[in-house]
């Protein structure tokens, strides 16, 4: 249940923004310590909302803010993790009918460009792989925030978001009213300096 422009995520995934260096640092997003979510939503029937998130996902990025356009991200979410607070929901949207999770257990999204838009924001533009259809979306992101933590080593942080169309990832929503056939992504995570 997918939709078109973007999972980390989403994935959303996920952007980047620079660090003042002359070369891109690569980081490893921290999802050990829960710092980092690719969430989801989507219309109820035009009554309501359903929230969710994937609750297991892995990714590494590199930025520098001297050529944010050599900024990349990559990120791979196991689909089974998701998660929407009611056990028998999360079974059918992961059944054959929406995600069919047992073929398709993975997600990915591989960013093939960046195009800044001000100062610690941008476009990511990526692949995105859900559902066995591989389309190419674009998602806003934005520098969080960036620095040393209390620990010695070194953070950056980015949120972003963008809304999919369930039918471009091969998700037929048609016995569904329209409201449904969208869904909006929201991808925020923290890296950690390698």
């Amino acid at each position: 249940m997918f939709k078109k422009t973007a999972i980390a995520a989403a994935l959303g995934t996920a952007a980047l923004m620079g660090v003042s260096q002359a070369q891109a640092a690569d980081y490893v997003i921290d999802t050990d310590r829960q710092h980092a979510f690719i969430q989801f939503k989507i219309n109820h029937l035009g009554f309501s909302y359903i929230l969710g998130d994937f609750d297991s996902f892995t990714g590494d990025f590199s930025y520098d803010q001297e050529d944010p356009e050599a900024s990349s991200v990559n990120i791979e979410v196991d689909v089974t993790s998701l998660d929407t607070n009611n056990a028998e929901r999360d079974k059918h949207f992961l059944s054959d009918d929406f995600l069919d999770a047992g073929q398709y257990p993975t997600a990915t999204f591989t960013s093939t460009g960046f195009e800044p838009t001000g100062d610690g924001e941008g476009v990511v533009t990526g692949d995105l792989s859900l559902h066995g259809e591989t389309q190419e979306i674009e998602m806003p992101v934005t520098l969080v925030g960036e620095g040393e933590d209390p620990w010695g080593g070194y953070r950056a942080g980015f949120e972003g978001s963008t809304t999919l169309m369930l039918a471009d990832f091969g998700i037929d929503m048609s016995d569904y009213p329209e409201v449904m056939h969208e869904l909006e992504l929201y991808v925020t995570f923290e890296g950690v300096r390698q």
